[in-house]
């Protein structure tokens, strides 16, 4: 019974948070006259002197102390006597949980905040590099049309925003302070939450006592964020393990993000980007876990919430790791443009500019140019040429509408620099974007 119930193994992580929440208690109980004034700064003393030590060397795990809560008010005691039996009145562990784990899901969406802006800076610096670079753009990993690199870059920095935006709208809603629920109904003396919900830096204290133990929505919304985070981190770094292929061959990775093989010498692997993409198996995982352990339960606490802590606790940290390691294969990692160059020129990626200027120039349906061009690419594909190397003489014999007409620069720098259409891989689009996104993030 004292192993499965005891949470202090995992939950000693919220020692900081709890410390903070309960001198804000206790202040408040002093000012308000619950406890007397000399108690109050007694125990807020305490408790400063434990942060230093667990800061210095860490939280004791002793099963007899079951969670958190318990240490440090055993070690409270020790250091004050009777004084510290007055520090939770009129809380219960229910709504001290609920306020220290709110706590630590804000501070870990500041941190990763700050990693997904470490990460966009490196992306906005490679694309500011590679405005002009071009590259195949793919569908069903098909070369569809060319693009440029930076503005494929972008294309997962807006992804990374939106992510950044998810992790905002978390912090948002999280930021209500449970403590003065007490277990579940509120309590008989007279608080002022007003006062612990400004001194932990909440908006607001939570209206209602019982959705205040019994809500770990914030705990959810983190790790939804997370996972959506990890997604995209797992779609990039799949691009880099396939540019860094041999058949590829797009990027080049550096030795400090790569490693050999046991047997064959002349092996770079892609590690840390293959463990980015199966570390996101985990941080979904680990949402479904939370999801599974409250789909069932009744208002208000059940002691299954015990185990919301660990997988935010695995989710965050392996999240922190894969933003850590992507900035830095993004800040490092080194491209190989006539590669890429050689390999937009394949597949008859400028078969839709053919088809666009039969349209524009040429007054003929889509449905029909499309016809037109799969035919000029059967033609090509007999001849084994591009579409840039066939002649008007060639397309006029396809179709005489064509006849007399100045043919388009179908060659994949044409291709790309006419695509001027807002939000369009256009080097000049690609420029304007950036231009863009430094001012708001200057701002």
């Amino acid at each position: 019974m004292a192993e499965i119930n005891a949470s202090i193994p995992f939950d000693k992580r919220l020692w900081r948070q709890d410390i903070a929440a309960s001198i804000a208690h206790a202040a408040m109980l002093g000012q308000t006259g619950i406890i007397d004034a000399a108690d109050a700064a007694q125990i807020s003393a305490g408790l400063e002197q434990i942060s230093t030590e667990y800061g210095e060397n860490g939280v004791p795990v002793n099963l007899s102390n079951e969670d958190i809560h318990m240490t440090i008010e055993a070690r409270l005691t020790e250091l004050i006597g009777p004084a510290a039996g007055r520090l939770h009145t009129a809380r219960s562990r229910n709504d001290q949980v609920a306020t220290a784990f709110r706590l630590w899901v804000r501070d870990a969406i500041d941190e990763v905040s700050g990693a997904l802006t470490a990460l966009q800076t490196a992306l906005i610096a490679r694309a500011d590099e590679y405005a002009g670079t071009i590259m195949p753009g793919f569908t069903h990993l098909q070369v569809a049309q060319p693009v440029t690199l930076g503005h494929h870059l972008l294309a997962y920095y807006e992804m990374f925003a939106r992510d950044a935006a998810r992790f905002d709208a978390a912090r948002h809603r999280l930021n209500e302070c449970p403590l003065g629920a007490a277990a579940l109904a509120g309590t008989g003396f007279p608080i002022d939450r007003q006062m612990t919900a400004k001194a932990l830096g909440f908006d607001a204290p939570t209206a209602n006592s019982i959705d205040s133990v019994s809500d770990r929505d914030f705990a959810l919304d983190y790790l939804m964020a997370a996972a959506a985070c990890a997604l995209h981190l797992s779609r990039l770094a799949e691009e880099i393990v396939i540019w860094a292929s041999q058949p590829f061959g797009f990027v080049t990775l550096p030795d400090a993000w790569s490693t050999g093989s046991s047997i064959m010498p002349q092996k770079r692997n892609p590690d840390a980007a293959e463990l980015i993409r199966g570390h996101t198996g985990r941080i979904t995982g680990c949402l479904n876990a939370l999801m599974m352990t409250m789909k069932g339960l009744p208002l208000a606490y059940s002691k299954d919430m015990q185990n919301d802590k660990p997988p935010v606790f695995e989710a965050h940290d392996l999240l922190g790791l894969c933003l850590t390691a992507m900035t830095g294969m993004i800040e490092s990692i080194d491209f190989v443009p006539p590669k890429m160059r050689a390999a937009a020129d394949s597949g008859f990626s400028t078969a839709t500019d053919l088809a666009d200027w039969l349209v524009r120039d040429c007054n003929i349906p889509f449905r029909e140019a499309h016809h037109i061009t799969g035919s000029a690419v059967k033609l090509c594909e007999a001849r084994g040429c591009g579409l840039a190397k066939l002649g008007a003489n060639d397309l006029a014999a396809i179709d005489p509408r064509i006849a007399g007409r100045k043919l388009p620069d179908l060659s994949v720098e044409g291709s790309v620099s006419s695509r001027t259409s807002y939000g369009g891989t256009a080097p000049e689009r690609v420029r304007q974007q950036l231009a863009v996104i430094k001012q708001a993030n200057h701002r």
